[in-house]
Order: C-alpha cells, then sequence, then structure tokens
C-alpha cells in the first residue's frame, strides 16, 4: 500500500478514536479513583507538596492538573483537611479531593472535562507509536491492522479517557520498550538518551513500570548472546559494553525521577514527610527498607527517592494483601487465579479473540509444523530471536506482566493488564498477515473484513458507556455485572446520567447507595436520601425509588470466599424486584411496591 494512502486511513483512525474518546465524557460523572488523581495532580503543581496519593507517581496526575492551572481554581491550603492529610489514612485523599472538587465554589464539572483532555492526548500517543512500530517492522498493512485494532479496543476507549494511571503507565511501557530496541539494535547516543528519558517517564507513571528494569536486563543478556556467537569470551565483552550502556540508560532514567520528585517534595515538611513514612511503612514488612526510606527522608539531597520509595512499598504492600471484590457470583479480598484471563476474555471483543487464535495458529504453522521445530531446534531459535528480535521482546515482556498479575491478590478490573495490550495487538497484526497467506487468499481477506466491522459495530454501539463493554460470551453489557464489576463496570461514571433521569421523570425523591466519586448533593440536592446496605428493607416507604451502584449491589448478594467474613446477604431481598432502569448499565434503580 502507498505511504501516503496508508497515512490518511491512519490519521482518520486516530482522530475517530479522539473523537468517540472526546464526546463520550460529556455527561460523564468522577469515577472512584479519579477524584483522588485530579486533587492530587493540582495540588503537586500548585503546592509542590506530595502528602496526597503518593501510591502513584506524578506524571499523570501532572499532566491532568497542567490545564487546571488556567481555570483561577481555589485549593483548600488552609483547611484542616489538606494540613492533616496523611497517606497512611488512605481516606484523607478522597476527603480533600471532595473538598476541592466540590465545597471550594469550583465547578467539577469544568475541572473533570479539562483533566481528561491530556489523558486523550496521551492514549492518541500510544495509538500513534503502535502504528509506527507495526509499520516499521511488519508493513503498512499490519500497521493498519494493529491501529484499527487499538482504536475499537473497548478497554483502551473506556480507560483512556480517564484520569487514571493504566493507559499512561502503558504508553510509558511501550514507547521506552520502542526505544530501547532502538538503541540495541542501533547504539547511538541520540537513541541512548532516548532510551533513558522514555524510561524515566515510564517509571513517573505508574510503580508497576518497575518491571522494565529484569525485562531489559534479560533483552541485554540475550542481546549479547545474540552478538557473541564465536564463545563465552566474545560475549563477556559484549556484556559488559551493553550493561554499562544500560547502566547508563537507568542512571538517565532515574535523574528524571529524582528531578520530578525534588520539585514535588519541594515544599513538602520535612517532619511530616518523615512521620507520612513512618506511619504509612508501619506495618511493612521489610524493615530494612521501610528504615531506609525513613532514613532518606531526612536528608535534602535523597528526599525525593524517600519519597518515590514510598509510594513503591505502599504498592507492594496493596498488590499482596488484595482488595475486596466481586466476581462470579463470590466476593472475596484474596483474589482468584481465574480472574484475570476471564475478565481479558470477556472485556475484550469476540473478534479480536478469534483473530488471536488465528494469529496463534498460524504462527505455529508455519513457526514449528511447517518447518519441523524439533530439527535442530536450539539452532532454529536463536535463528529465530536474531530474525525477530522485537517481536521476542513483546512476547517476553507479556510473559513477564501475566505472571506477575496472576501472582498477585489485587483482582480489581482489566485496566490492570493494559499495559500488554498494544504489544499484543501487534503481534496479532503480524499473525493476522501470516494467516493472510495463500490459498484462499480472497476469502481469507473477507473473513478478515467481516471481523474488522464486527468488532467496530459491537464498540460503536455501546457508545458511550465503554466501561461496560462485554462481549457475547458474557452476554454483552447488560449481563456484564454477573461476571465482574468496580472498574470494569460500575465506578460511578453514571451519577449525572442518573439525575437527569430522575429529573424526567419529575421524581422528587430517590434513595441511593452510590459507589464512585461524584457527589450526590451536588447533582442531586434535595432530592435524594442516602442508602447503605446495613438498613432494612421496610425502612423503605411503599411506592419510593431505590438506585445502587451495581458494585455495592453484587457485593451485598454474593456468596463469601472462603475466610471472607465480611457480611454478603444485605442486598439479596433484591432478588424478588426486577430493576425498572439500568442507567449507563452501572446504577440499578427499583420502584419498592409492596
Amino acid at each position: 500500500m502507498p505511504k501516503k494512502p496508508t497515512n490518511i486511513i491512519a490519521g482518520i483512525l486516530i482522530l475517530f478514536m479522539g473523537l468517540l474518546a472526546f464526546l463520550s465524557i460529556l455527561n460523564d460523572s468522577l469515577t472512584y479513583d479519579e477524584t483522588a488523581h485530579i486533587a492530587a495532580g493540582y495540588s503537586y503543581l500548585t503546592q509542590r507538596d506530595m502528602r496526597l496519593n503518593p501510591e502513584h507517581p506524578p506524571l499523570i496526575k501532572d499532566m491532568a492538573g497542567f490545564p487546571l492551572l488556567f481555570l483561577n481554581l481555589n485549593f483548600p491550603k488552609s483547611n484542616a483537611l489538606w494540613q492533616n492529610a496523611t497517606p497512611s489514612r488512605w481516606w484523607d485523599q478522597f476527603d480533600v479531593a471532595s473538598l476541592f472538587l466540590y465545597r471550594s465554589n469550583n465547578n467539577p464539572d469544568q475541572i473533570l472535562f479539562w483533566s481528561k483532555m491530556p489523558m486523550v492526548l496521551i492514549t492518541l500517543l500510544l495509538a500513534y507509536y503502535v502504528f509506527r512500530w507495526s509499520r516499521e517492522i511488519f508493513g503498512d498493512k499490519a500497521a493498519l491492522i494493529s491501529l484499527f485494532l487499538f482504536s475499537f479496543s473497548p478497554t483502551l476507549l473506556a480507560h483512556g479517557r480517564l484520569v487514571t494511571t493504566d493507559v499512561g503507565a502503558a504508553a510509558g511501557i511501550f514507547i521506552a520498550t520502542y526505544y530501547f530496541i532502538k538503541f540495541l539494535t542501533k547504539s547511538s547516543k541520540i537513541n541512548l538518551l532516548k532510551s533513558g528519558i522514555f524510561l524515566g517517564l515510564a517509571e513517573l507513571s505508574k510503580f508497576s513500570t518497575i518491571l522494565l528494569l529484569p525485562f531489559f536486563a534479560i533483552l541485554v543478556v540475550v542481546w549479547a548472546l545474540l552478538k557473541s556467537p564465536s564463545g563465552i569470551g566474545n560475549f563477556a565483552k559484549n556484556f559488559g559494553r551493553y550493561a554499562c550502556f544500560f547502566a547508563l540508560i537507568i542512571v538517565i532514567g532515574y535523574a528524571m525521577v529524582w528531578g520530578v520528585y525534588k520539585f514535588h517534595t519541594w515544599n513538602y515538611p520535612v517532619e511530616k514527610q518523615i512521620f507520612d513514612s513512618k506511619s504509612t511503612l508501619s506495618s511493612f514488612k521489610y524493615n530494612f527498607l521501610s528504615d531506609s526510606a525513613i532514613w532518606m527522608a531526612a536528608n535534602p539531597v535523597l528526599r525525593p527517592i524517600a519519597q518515590y520509595l514510598l509510594g513503591l512499598m505502599m504498592v507492594a504492600q496493596r498488590t499482596s494483601g488484595g482488595n475486596t471484590s466481586y466476581f462470579m457470583g463470590e466476593i472475596s479480598a484474596g483474589g482468584w487465579r481465574t480472574y484475570f484471563p476471564t475478565v481479558y476474555l470477556v472485556k475484550e471483543p469476540l473478534p479480536f479473540h478469534i483473530l488471536l487464535a488465528t494469529a496463534l495458529i498460524s504462527a505455529l504453522w508455519f513457526g514449528f509444523i511447517k518447518n519441523p521445530f524439533w530439527k535442530k531446534p536450539k539452532t532454529r531459535l536463536i535463528f529465530w530471536i536474531r530474525g525477530h528480535f522485537p517481536e521476542f521482546a513483546m512476547l517476553l515482556f507479556i510473559g513477564i506482566y501475566w505472571a506477575t498479575s496472576l501472582s498477585g491478590n489485587l483482582n480489581i478490573g482489566v485496566r490492570h493488564l493494559i499495559p500488554v495490550f498494544p504489544f499484543t495487538i501487534l503481534l496479532v497484526s503480524r499473525g493476522t498477515l501470516l494467516w493472510l497467506k495463500p490459498p484462499r487468499q480472497m476469502a481469507k481477506k473477507i473473513i478478515l473484513g467481516f471481523l474488522l466491522i464486527w468488532q467496530a459495530y459491537s464498540v460503536i454501539s455501546i457508545y458511550p458507556s465503554f466501561l461496560a463493554y462485554f462481549n457475547e460470551l458474557a452476554g454483552g453489557p447488560d449481563n456484564g455485572y454477573k461476571i465482574a464489576v468496580d472498574s470494569n463496570l460500575d465506578w460511578g461514571q453514571d451519577l449525572k446520567r442518573l439525575a437527569k433521569w430522575a429529573d424526567e421523570r419529575n421524581i422528587k425523591k430517590i434513595y441511593i447507595d452510590y459507589f464512585g466519586g461524584g457527589d450526590l448533593n451536588y447533582y442531586l440536592d434535595g432530592k435524594f436520601s442516602p442508602w447503605w446496605g446495613a438498613r432494612k428493607p421496610n425502612e423503605l416507604p411503599n411506592g419510593s425509588y431505590l438506585a445502587i451502584s451495581a458494585t455495592l449491589l453484587q457485593g451485598g448478594r454474593a456468596k463469601p470466599a472462603p475466610n471472607f467474613t465480611q457480611p454478603t446477604d444485605y442486598y439479596r431481598w433484591l432478588d424478588a424486584y426486577e430493576p425498572i432502569a439500568k442507567i449507563g448499565y452501572s446504577i440499578f434503580v427499583y420502584k419498592i411496591d409492596r
């Protein structure tokens, strides 16, 4: 395909994705995590104080906060909630966020809109690099297939417009890997510098990007082996050379980390940073690490690294400790080993999974069966890796990330798998091209066209509720709540739509049990009464309306997992009622007629 038409089609796909993302946010409410991220990001830029939300690096939050600098907002820096906020009390960040967004004479809808714009731009930047890298190694056709699959991924559309760190982390990992492999294959000074810069940006986006360090280290070893066919002495020389370069890349990356954290701790009182670190890490199981972070917090030069380590250890504690979540009719705080494979299977379009299976079969056929792998397997493996090093790197990262995800206990959403999405999409596009080889090319092209149209239709048809997408295996978005909730379906995004629904029906009072970042008083002032699961059903007047977020509803009627001791049966009485409405698939509305 000529270069110019390819660029035009790619531009249309990227613009269309941006348009879908932009239009779909116009009536959204703040999701649960967005409140903390937005308030934290604005506080970082205006106060240079990182007491809020240190369990995530600051870069994505800074980007969300940057447009807000032009809105003349009021930040409650003299309020006791801000002055006494500490990360050891996780709810403090949400209290400060609520104060900033809803009780400081600011416009929360305006804040939400502008803070989302940089998130959309990050997503489109990632889309560009998906196209660019795919084109460089696989060609124009594969690049357009990759970009199409990326642009019509409901998970990327849903989370690529939220003020959260998941898509930002995916962009950081993918682009950093792109430039690191460029440096290995062409070791120029500019490629080394770019690799260091993008490693730093990745590490500043989310703490899970720390996996880049062992991932890159393995790539260095493999690359040195590939460059050393003549023996161990040659390997030692090449490994030493590339290891030194890798160390320099790490120095560049973490110099950026230090500089950014230095800015964010500039006005953070030393005594408060030490107190916050001590109280937050009091239960951390590795005393040497926590004591080191506390000691560094008192050192002017090491304070930024101390704050970085505090966040890293907070994430380690949370990942190992788990989070209370619902899955397939059960509720647990310890997680499930089948969680991520299942949500990945039902949250991405079925046509994509068909293409993934086709790509795997094609790769096995051309790589192992047509040319039997058991004939000189070591020689052939080395030959394949040498000729397909980027694909090897992608497969390696996918394996590392999936293994890490499956070993953790934090099962709260398919969003945690987003960093593998771009790599998987590129490999699927490559496998699709293999499948399109003769025989029966025309029939295969027709099938491919059908699958792509099917995927595009299934995603566009759920607009604007991309977060609630579930494919046909799950029974579609109407049945998704039976499999998983939280950020897979219900994160609080539909509160404004609930308020509009109640207004259109002239409902004077509605009882609400809401999960999310929106404020009930702001959107339903005088028209709601708070509800919670522990209340008795007979407290509801006959004929009253009850709205419950799917996350809370499912948590209140799920079976408890072994060793789960919290109440789980407080909403089973609603099994006798059918909801009269589902607001954006995430809020269930009942009319209680007895």
